[in-house]
């Protein structure tokens, strides 16, 4: 079973084992508190994506400030929503629209970018490139 079909499947599992809890430690009063604090959590959640998002669609997509920051800070397996909170910004699509894996690409203001590889909306792998300098150049063909 594919992880994250798994989480789809334990969290209503998980809410109607909080709601029988609730009914045989409480009846109806137990099961409205375990009811109302389920809706907190879903609320909570919902509200946090929108303000995530809201914050995303006020920049450029696929900009970051500092691919190398981004660089810095990424670990394997962190969902996409979180990436787009780190970046406040959508990634720029680079593969096939609903194609697993999903390929993006954030870039900041000096040209250096950072293409991140998601598949199920996990991260998992990335590489940063940054441009080639004038002085990295002149090395170059000073060398030859």
């Amino acid at each position: 079973m594919h992880a994250m079909n798994f989480k789809n499947f334990l969290l209503p599992v998980g809410a109607i084992v909080v709601m029988a809890l609730a009914w045989r430690a409480g009846g109806w009063g137990g099961v409205a508190l375990a009811g109302g604090a389920i809706v907190m959590f879903l609320l909570l959640h919902f509200n946090r994506a929108m303000q995530v998002l809201k914050r995303a669609a006020e920049r450029p997509v696929g900009y970051v400030a500092s691919a190398v920051m981004l660089n810095a800070k990424l670990k394997p397996g962190v969902t996409l929503m979180h990436v787009i909170a780190m970046t406040r910004a959508l990634g720029e699509l680079r593969s096939p629209k609903d194609e697993q894996p999903e390929h993006y690409r954030w870039t900041d203001g000096g040209g250096s970018y950072v293409d991140a590889v998601f598949n199920g909306g996990k991260l998992q792998s990335w590489t940063l490139t940054r441009p080639e300098t004038p002085a990295d150049d002149e090395a170059n063909n000073t060398a030859a």
